[in-house]
């Protein structure tokens, strides 16, 4: 019995590690942008982030997590292959190995500042153990290589979605004469579209552990219209209510001191822009010291526009900008509560599916093809994801935020918005490609980044987040056999768990 007690504390030690580091590295992707932009601080976003992951968590939570919760090898056939007193303890050790080499991973990551999918590092994991305990062929290959493409589409999806959406926003506020008045005008029907993407996006995915363990298909006609239903009127509802309170709010008066004017920069911005279609006319069509010259006054040309669009959505010395940049934080701050929150109801089982696996196969020394999760293994991954939040998750929060490229609200709302429509897409639509969190709102802000031209990136900082997503799920792989083999010594060639 001895052995048994050991292993349930190392369970509990364990997925309790995991939470702490997806706390530490993912919550990122919900608040990074938010604190970059100068919407939240860090500590009001630690606060909100805390409030939303932890009730996405436990009152959501996975209510009904499989043993291996990606589908990365079937249990069952641990059974097949080993004596039945040792399966269980095998199946044990292995979920054991998995958390350490995941919430590892996710630690030497977050010492990196690198923001690195907690998905991928579990499934990695969830690889290497299976590879040792049913050999090569054991693992569902085919899986694998989906999830490993999801960390290339998805973030390509979404940096594509976030460029227009930030597009669209430099075109009918920005370079609008009035920025002021555009952006009264436009953000009543942002509000409707973005409470029609977050009731889609709490539905489908925030509440889609709920809706299995209430026997709800998400997919019936029915249910997808009761969802529309609702989407449509809190978007009704929002729009008035935003144009109301706008409406109310007195601009204030111009700020004759700043030393930019947006409006002016808005001119000189399309008149280079016609410009350069000129200079570039007379470049393709001249040649020898024409075409020289032309070649030159162009790229001096396209310098000054670059710093005319800079001017227009970086100038928060006047006070129209700040204006506008206001209406958009309090949008921002919505849209990542809410991704927030359905972070928290599906991440909680990277740590939590393991934990309820092993703890099963621990306690009923058998293996049983899904595992109940039990609510005070919630509460465990929830507290572990608040506390890791909260004492180390500055750390990623300021890489999403402010080394990938300069934020403000408007450009963090559109990077937040983008990967809620991308998360919504692959959650309704069935295209079958996981979409990992932590990819989606990177690409988001990569695609913010390039709407304002190549160099407002950080490319060293991008290279360096690339070649974390790389090595995850080898590194997870790698790590967790090595703690399988040590645990496997300890507990079953011993004989200590199974002689117990």
């Amino acid at each position: 019995m001895g052995a048994e007690y050991v292993l349930i504390g190392l369970i509990l030690v364990c997925g309790f590690y995991v939470a702490w580091n997806i706390g530490a590295n993912d919550v990122a992707n919900a608040m990074g942008t938010s604190v970059g932009s100068g919407a939240l601080t860090l500590r009001r976003a630690v606060i909100l982030a805390a409030i939303f992951e932890f009730a996405g968590a436990y009152i959501v939570g996975s209510n009904v997590a499989k043993t291996v919760r990606k589908g990365i090898f079937d249990p069952l056939e641990i059974s097949n292959m080993y004596p039945p007193n040792e399966a269980p303890f095998i199946l044990a050790c292995g979920m054991i190995a998995a958390l350490l080499a995941a919430g590892t991973w996710l630690l030497i990551a977050t010492y990196m500042s690198w923001p690195v999918s907690t998905t991928h590092s579990i499934v990695g994991a969830v690889v290497g153990f299976g590879a040792l305990a049913l050999g090569f062929d054991g693992v569902l290959w085919d899986k694998v290589g989906l999830i490993s493409a999801g960390w290339i589409v998805s973030p390509l999806i979404s940096a594509v979605v976030a460029y227009v959406v930030f597009g669209i926003l430099l075109k009918t506020v920005f370079y609008q004469r009035d920025p002021v008045a555009a952006a009264r005008r436009v953000a009543p029907k942002l509000v409707f579209i973005l409470m029609f993407v977050m009731t889609g996006l709490t539905s489908y995915k925030g509440l889609k552990p709920l809706w299995k363990n209430w026997d709800m298909n998400p997919e019936d006609p029915r249910f997808v219209l009761v969802v529309v239903t609702v989407a449509v009127l809190l978007g009704i509802i929002g729009f008035f209510v935003t144009k109301l309170s706008l409406s109310r709010t007195q601009p204030s008066p111009a700020d004759t001191k700043s030393k930019k004017n947006p409006v002016l920069d808005a001119d000189v911005s399309r008149s280079l822009a016609k410009t350069i279609k000129h200079l570039q006319r007379v470049r393709n069509n001249s040649t020898d010291e024409i075409q020289d010259r032309a070649r030159q006054l162009l790229i001096d040309v396209e310098s000054l526009q670059d710093k005319a669009l800079d001017n227009i959505t970086t100038n928060t010395d006047s006070d129209e900008l700040r204006q506008v940049e206001k209406i958009f934080s309090v949008l921002q701050i919505f849209t990542a509560c809410l991704v927030a929150f359905a972070h928290g109801s599906n991440d909680v089982a990277n740590a939590i599916g393991p934990l309820a696996a092993a703890y099963q196969a621990v306690s009923e020394k058998a293996i049983i093809a899904e595992s109940t999760t039990a609510p005070w293994m919630l509460l465990l991954g929830g507290v572990g994801i608040v506390i890791g939040l909260a004492t180390w998750g500055w750390k990623v929060i300021k890489t999403v935020g402010e080394k990938i490229t300069e934020l403000t609200p408007s450009r963090g709302f559109s990077a937040e918005f983008a990967a809620a429509i991308t998360i919504l897409g692959a959650s309704v639509l069935p295209i079958g490609l996981p979409i990992s969190t932590t990819h989606t709102l990177v690409g988001a802000v990569l695609g913010v980044g390039l709407a304002r031209g190549i160099n407002a990136l950080n490319l060293k900082t991008m290279r360096n987040i690339v070649a974390g997503w790389a090595i995850t799920i080898p590194a997870g792989a790698i790590l967790c056999m090595i703690f399988y083999f040590i645990l496997k010594l300890i507990f079953v060639d011993s004989g200590w768990a199974v002689g117990g």
